[in-house]
């Protein structure tokens, strides 16, 4: 009698080969732009570090400091004005940042996504680990950490537009907005333990919150190099389709018509290593992406949506150590549970999208939410432990769900939209636009919170909720468009064929 075989192998062989590679490209993308924000995150953790409250801090018995209330910290950080040198180094990272995205979507079309992926995370270990070396090396110039974040900026822009694009290389537009709502949580999950590795090291050595990550950073990108498949016609998968044949207005799917595709007796499909769609295989132009239609509108939604979320990002430490009276590594623990929340609002973010077709009206609707928790987050958030971490998780949500949404379903949808005809390799330009212009408002934001705060912290929260609301704005045509289509006024399209 022949034996049934067993529930594992059972579970292994019910999916496909190319299931199976999808899994394995979706989790090492996930894993690289994890490193990617791991190394981000320990410069918000070490600034209550560089600059305390010396007074609470007992002083070693054969120190000989006397009136001196910033014996404790680290020069130049121990100056009155240590909020603004805090803004000049995170602006020296965020702009070189915003400048640099835009060319890497260039280079990233260009470049084979593996060796670009590899060199830029291995050169972010390099100055992730320089920056932790000012420890041990003593080093008190700003300028010094000022170049490193300038350089650590630069090579940072390599990972977003690489990973977007390859994850749209594999994935359809099916449930694109779930899939990458799950995906997404690498920012998340990067932050998280970015915030905890920097943390165990923060009040002992703050190099090493910095030489840690950046070790780790450099270990995933010798594990790209040996690892990363860049699209699936080099394992000879088959290629998603990213428009159903009413969208592309195409009798037959593009991959039926494709002369490398063979079929067997038994109609199974073979893609032969090479460009599906020769003559769609010229990089797009600048201008060109931002022709497509709701690129514009994105982008600049999405940049204040990521001055708001960049904030956080880098003070939400601080703020929770200077008004709740934390210690550093506690205030960086605590920052822990708005990335959390984080990650629930970019899935919920895709989930809803998906079911309703409403990019645009989704991020609205949160957004809008997101301003009065901001105003209640401010106003009692510190009254309890409880709500403290309520409070959180909510803000959390509602400013990273958008965030999440437009920097990957919406990056992706546009970036394969119908009017390019099959050239995926417009991708890479597109999020780069998409997330470049974001990121000027990521440089905003730590600026203006570094320059607004010495006035009061509700200022800054008037200012964040001011940007939330800015940036429903900006989408309010594709919102209206949308609202059109579910009346029946319009053809209701997955997508943005009707933008």
């Amino acid at each position: 009698m022949k034996s049934a075989l067993a529930p594992g192998i059972r579970l292994i062989t019910s999916f496909s080969r190319d299931s199976w590679y999808r899994s394995f490209i979706l989790f090492l993308t996930f894993l690289f732009y994890t490193a990617y924000h791991l190394s981000r995150k320990p410069i918000s953790i070490v600034k209550s570090e560089l600059h305390r409250n010396c007074s609470t801090v007992v002083r070693p018995a054969d120190l000989n400091v006397t009136n001196n209330a910033t014996w404790c910290d680290w020069a130049p950080f121990d100056q009155d004005n240590y909020q603004t040198l805090f803004g000049v180094l995170d602006n020296c990272f965020l702009v070189a940042y915003a400048i640099g995205m835009f060319f890497s979507g260039i280079f990233g079309e260009r470049l084979p996504l593996r060796y670009y992926l590899s060199f830029g995370m291995l050169s972010s270990g390099l100055f992730t680990a320089l920056f932790g070396l000012g420890f041990y090396w003593k080093i008190h110039s700003l300028g010094y950490y000022a170049f490193i974040q300038v350089m650590n900026g630069l090579v940072q822009t390599t990972g977003w537009p690489a990973v977007v694009a390859c994850v749209g290389n594999w994935f359809g537009k099916g449930k694109r907005g779930f899939i990458m709502g799950v995906w997404n949580s690498h920012t998340s999950v990067g932050n998280i333990l970015g915030s905890l590795i920097a943390g165990v090291f923060v009040s002992s050595a703050w190099g090493m919150s910095f030489i840690v990550p950046g070790i780790i950073i450099a270990c995933t990108g010798i594990l790209c190099f040996f690892f990363l498949v860049e699209k699936p016609e080099d394992v000879n998968c088959i290629p998603p389709q990213h428009h159903s044949e009413q969208e592309s207005g195409e009798e037959e799917p593009l991959l039926q018509n494709s002369p490398h595709v063979d079929r067997t007796v038994n109609g199974a499909i073979s893609v032969e290593p090479q460009e599906v769609a020769e003559e769609h295989a010229e990089a797009i132009s600048f201008c060109g992406a931002l022709s497509i239609p709701g690129v514009m509108e994105f982008s600049l939604c999405l940049l204040f949506a990521k001055l708001v979320s960049y904030t956080f990002l880098y003070w939400l430490p601080l703020y929770i150590s200077n008004v709740a009276h934390f210690e550093a590594k506690e205030a960086g623990d605590m920052s822990t549970l708005f990335d959390v929340g984080g990650i629930v609002g970019g899935i919920m973010a895709g989930l809803v999208s998906d079911y309703t077709g409403g990019r645009a009206t989704t991020c609205c609707v949160m957004l809008l939410a997101a301003a009065p928790m901001l105003f209640l987050y401010n106003y009692i958030g510190q009254r309890s432990l409880g709500t403290t971490i309520g409070m959180l998780l909510v803000c959390g949500g509602l400013v990273n769900g958008p965030y999440a949404l437009i920097t990957t379903a919406v990056s992706a949808d546009l970036g394969t939209h119908e009017s390019l005809r099959g050239n995926s390799r417009a991708l890479s330009t597109v999020t780069a636009i998409i997330d470049g212009t974001g990121s000027i408002g990521a440089a905003l934001g730590p600026l203006l919170a570094g320059l607004i705060s010495p006035t009061g912290w509700n200022n800054v929260f008037y200012m964040l909720i001011s940007a939330d609301v800015l940036a429903c704005v900006f989408l309010s045509r594709l919102v209206y468009k949308e609202a059109q289509g579910w009346c029946g006024r319009a053809p209701r399209v997955r997508g943005f064929k009707e933008i």
